[in-house]
């Protein structure tokens, strides 16, 4: 049917058209489009709205606080509220006000603070204010970023310590490592999986594939789940891997093995042959080889470290099912790290001494053998 034209001369549908058209197509469009504009019209306003409070606070960081007047810092930035609030609102209340110098001393690159902006609210980087180091603030606002976290959530990671936990496995690994680094935590909180006392480890797996998304939350980003009870065939034998997943971001396949006891040093032969049969016959062109971990209701750390297994690829890590409360947990966690920082430094001694100049003269080959 020939279409007509309106009264400015552009062509309409004929009315056969317009009965044939989806109007549940037309509104979910339509809707899409309203809620793309919508987005980046919040993602804008949220970056000005951002970047304001760090211009206010870097403004009286540098021109009050910063001239020797600290001492009246508190007078100051009352006397400021006072007058900002019945024009402006409840956001220049004093509290905010400070705590927008704490944001503009907290992060004073503005390169890093911009992009973050436009994903993190206001509400995001008040909970990061409370964080001592730089290095925390930075790990916790890219986490939020790449795993779209509300501030519940990121008030979750913080109280749960998945930096300092993370900080833990990467010190557990060597220069020459074959285990990426800032991909594994230790140890890791399977608490939300529900284990009772007594439980076996195909209880333990069970309850991962109940609550997998859970379990991937607390594993960290990147992680897709591939298979369980991974079977390999080697000359007529079965062989079995209770988890394989995949890294999407580091592109190699991921292997899981659950223990429950104490670490022990014939794990390490079992991953391995895990890894060398997934290294031959499922690892696909364009990836990386096989990496494993292998998971212990409890970590022999020193022995660990003496066997240096990350350099075949092979990480291991503690897990809890059960979450101490909060001071205990806290005071856990800083235990491990200060130990794990220990030992490292024992390590770097050790290799940097006399004796191990010896060792090494001893072991390494001469040019006459």
């Amino acid at each position: 049917m020939e279409k007509k034209k309106d009264t400015s001369g552009a062509l309409v549908p004929a009315e056969s058209d317009i009965e044939l058209f989806d109007e549940t197509v037309l509104f979910e469009r339509v809707a899409a489009i309203i809620e793309n504009r919508k987005y980046h019209a919040y993602a804008h306003a949220n970056r000005e709205n951002t970047m304001m409070f760090w211009e206010i606070g870097q403004y009286i960081n540098s021109v009050v606080l910063g001239n020797k007047r600290a001492a009246y810092g508190k007078q100051i930035l009352s006397s400021l509220a006072a007058k900002l609030v019945p024009k402006y609102g409840k956001s220049f209340v004093e509290r905010n006000i400070y705590r927008m110098t704490q944001f503009a001393e907290q992060f004073p690159d503005v390169e890093i603070l911009s992009p973050l902006a436009t994903k993190l609210s206001w509400s995001h980087f008040i909970e990061l204010l409370i964080l001592k180091s730089d290095e925390a603030r930075i790990f916790y606002a890219n986490d939020t970023v790449a795993r779209n976290y509300g501030t519940k959530e990121l008030r979750r990671q913080i109280s749960r310590k998945a930096y300092e936990r993370r900080e833990i496995a990467n010190i557990e690994l060597s220069e020459q490592s074959s285990v990426p680094f800032n991909v594994f935590k230790d140890p890791y909180l399977l608490d939300v999986l529900g284990l009772k006392e007594n439980y076996l480890e195909a209880d333990l797996e069970k309850a991962i594939l109940a609550d997998i998304e859970a379990f991937i939350l607390e594993f960290g980003h990147g992680f897709s789940f591939v298979e369980r009870q991974k079977r390999m065939i080697l000359d007529g034998e079965d062989i079995v891997l209770d988890l394989l997943f995949y890294h999407r971001i580091l592109k190699r396949l991921v292997a899981i093995e659950l223990k429950l006891g104490i670490f022990k040093a014939d794990y390490i032969g079992q991953m391995l042959l895990y890894l060398k049969w997934l290294d031959r016959y499922e690892r696909q062109p364009g990836e990386e080889a096989p990496i494993g971990i292998i998971l212990c209701a409890t970590a022999n750390r020193e022995k660990i470290e003496l066997l240096e297994m990350d350099k075949a690829g092979i990480a291991v890590a503690e897990y809890w099912t059960h979450l101490p409360p909060k001071a205990e947990f806290e005071s856990k966690i800083k235990n491990i790290l200060i130990e794990a920082k220990e030992r490292l430094e024992r390590h770097k001694s050790f290799f940097n001494s006399e004796i191990q100049k010896e060792i090494d003269y001893f072991i390494e080959p001469k040019d006459d053998d």
